[in-house]
């Protein structure tokens, strides 16, 4: 009884993110061992990305450094400490009947055969703790709760009478044992976007001369960072927008020129070699790549190697015929532009393990073609209008995906502005408004949630286009993560419309972001939807998500993504951290 008690009364307590589906905890101490170990406990030998999993862990745990925020920090637990138990190891568990894959070979199956459920249990009492999962996915998130638990004394231990037989040494700790948690996400797919097109890096960039990576685009080393700080939220997706009207970064095996003539510079290419690092660092952090090579608009840089395919490309006034410059759509009407694009999908798709790929379909100008004389000699020869061509294009590209064995994902309007009849395993993003996820629904398709009034991290900066003085961005105002953290994913649909609902991302478009500010711009702020799309719309306690619960252990997300090497935006003064709610306005 007095352990519920307290559940009931501080149910946030716990400093976990995203907050476990279900979760009870108590008030004592455990310090870890000065021998603790994690132990891989089937028979099977551990496979090689678990085996790492098992090692960053532990690296964690010993050096996050992370004195608790409470008045007073480490100090202020060092008495109770003087009779904590020690933890002695953590056994890891695969039980079930599925086959051992490989992390990545899990976290990249198809979004319904994923399981990234756990138990985790931490004893007060000096006996094991124990983490039990049906895949070595779920295993890899039981290990994130786990190793969030922790705080470090920061070396004042040793000046502690207690603790003098730790010369010297940090005491690793909880002090809200025993914990139990039995947690699955709620949703499938937690994503965040990133735009690595626009803004690129030259291997002679003076603000990077000792960068060692063999990419300059978006340096690699950065996307590996992102990667990362997406791991320790259980972000599961990583939504890569790799190619756009300004540059063709992407090298293509089967047509390298369009990499050779589109990007800005041969250094400032994303080579096969690069892409296939950056899939297999995701995989063995539990996140899947979901590629996209936006067409038929956003498609520019295709023209520096392919003319004959472009339609308008560089015309002004370009605000005429595309929603940012330079100017430039494929000619989908043709029927060469259709093969090209089958060919292009087709030679990316060879080399992605995941099952979801998306073709874009955005902000696509019309009045582009209407002037446009190879286009309207394609559509008289055809007999289609533009409309039924564009039908044509898209499904043709969809074929491709499909034969690969993946998923085609398009932007919203491909639905509900083109009215194409896509066929009915195609996943839809939306972005344009949350108002828009009920037509998706209403027409039977399975959406992503990523909608601009809550999700894009690039809001409020001013508009990069540059007309008037003082313009705001298109999609003003900043997106704050409480503004993020209060969607409800099911908001204007009806219940036999929830399972259209696969989950969702935030985004970060980067006109005016690169390696310099994304992790400010993008942490902690995505951590919010993390939160949203694993732990649904109420918390542990039963109780609807709300800001004011969450902030205190999002400060404790944000110091903990300090202290391993992400750049992520304080929230508050550190007096109003140590301090949850003195700093509310009311």
């Amino acid at each position: 009884m007095h352990l519920l008690t307290l559940i009931l009364l501080i149910p946030s307590a716990l400093a976990l993110w995203p907050n476990p589906r279900n979760v009870t905890f108590g008030s004592s101490s455990v310090i870890l061992s000065p021998t603790f170990w994690i132990h891989w406990a089937p028979s099977t030998p551990a496979p090689g990305d678990m085996t790492a999993a098992i090692s960053r862990t532990t690296s964690q745990l010993y050096t996050d450094n992370l004195e608790r925020l409470v008045v007073g920090r480490a100090n202020a637990d060092l008495q109770m400490l003087a009779y904590a138990s020690e933890l002695p190891m953590l056994h890891l568990e695969i039980i079930g009947s599925r086959p051992i894959n490989s992390i990545m070979a899990e976290a990249t199956s198809a979004l319904e055969d994923r399981d990234e459920s756990y138990m985790l249990s931490v004893p007060a009492d000096g006996t094991a703790a124990m983490i039990q999962a049906n895949t070595t996915l779920g295993l890899l998130r039981g290990l994130t709760t786990f190793s969030q638990l922790w705080y470090s004394t920061g070396g004042v231990a040793s000046t502690f009478p207690y603790y003098s037989f730790f010369p010297g040494a940090s005491m690793i700790y909880t002090v809200q044992a025993p914990v139990m948690v039995v947690d699955t996400p709620a949703y499938p797919y937690r994503g965040l976007l990133l735009d690595t097109a626009r803004n690129l890096y030259d291997r002679t960039s003076v603000a990077f001369p000792n960068v060692t990576d063999k990419s300059y685009s978006f340096p690699i080393a950065d996307i590996y960072r992102t990667l990362e700080a997406m791991s320790y939220v259980k972000i599961n997706m990583f939504h890569w927008h790799i190619t756009d009207s300004q540059s063709f970064p992407l090298t293509v095996a089967a047509l390298p020129e369009l990499s050779q003539y589109g990007a800005y510079s041969a250094a400032q290419t994303y080579s096969l070699q690069d892409v296939q690092d950056v899939i297999n660092y995701a995989g063995e952090r539990g996140i899947d790549v979901m590629m996209e090579i936006d067409t038929p608009g956003h498609t520019a840089s295709i023209y520096e190697s392919h003319p004959d395919y472009v339609a308008c490309w560089n015309l002004e006034p370009w605000s005429t015929y595309a929603n940012e410059p330079p100017s430039g759509q494929l000619r989908f009407a043709v029927p060469e532009v259709l093969n090209f694009t089958q060919q292009m999908f087709a030679s990316v798709l060879s080399t992605l393990p995941g099952t979801l790929f998306s073709t874009g379909g955005d902000e696509l100008n019309t009045d582009c073609y209407v002037n446009d004389t190879i286009t309207q000699d394609a559509l008289s020869a055809s007999g289609q209008t533009l409309s039924q061509a564009l039908s044509t294009y898209v499904l043709g590209t969809h074929d491709t995906v499909r034969a690969s064995g993946k998923t085609p994902v398009v932007w919203e309007e491909m639905l509900l502005v083109q009215n194409i009849s896509l066929g009915p395993d195609t996943l839809i993003l939306v972005w344009i408004s949350s108002d828009d996820a009920l037509a998706v629904a209403q027409k039977g398709y399975k959406m992503v949630h990523g909608p601009s009034d809550y999700f894009y991290l690039d809001c409020g900066a001013g508009e990069w286009i540059n007309s008037a003085t003082g313009a705001d961005s298109w999609c003003d105002p900043f997106k704050t993560w409480q503004k993020a953290y209060s969607f409800d994913p099911l908001q204007n649909l009806t219940e036999c419309q929830y399972d259209l609902v696969l989950g969702g991302q935030q985004l970060l478009w980067t006109e005016q972001s690169g390696p310099e500010n994304v992790d400010p711009i993008v942490w902690p702020r995505a951590a919010a939807s993390a939160e949203v799309f694993w732990t649904g719309a109420n918390g542990p306690d039963g109780l609807p998500r709300n800001s004011t619960e969450a902030l205190a252990r999002l400060h404790d997300v944000r110091y903990r993504m300090v202290a391993r090497g992400i750049n992520a935006i304080n929230l508050q003064p550190q007096w109003c951290a140590l301090r949850p709610g003195d700093c509310n306005l009311t």
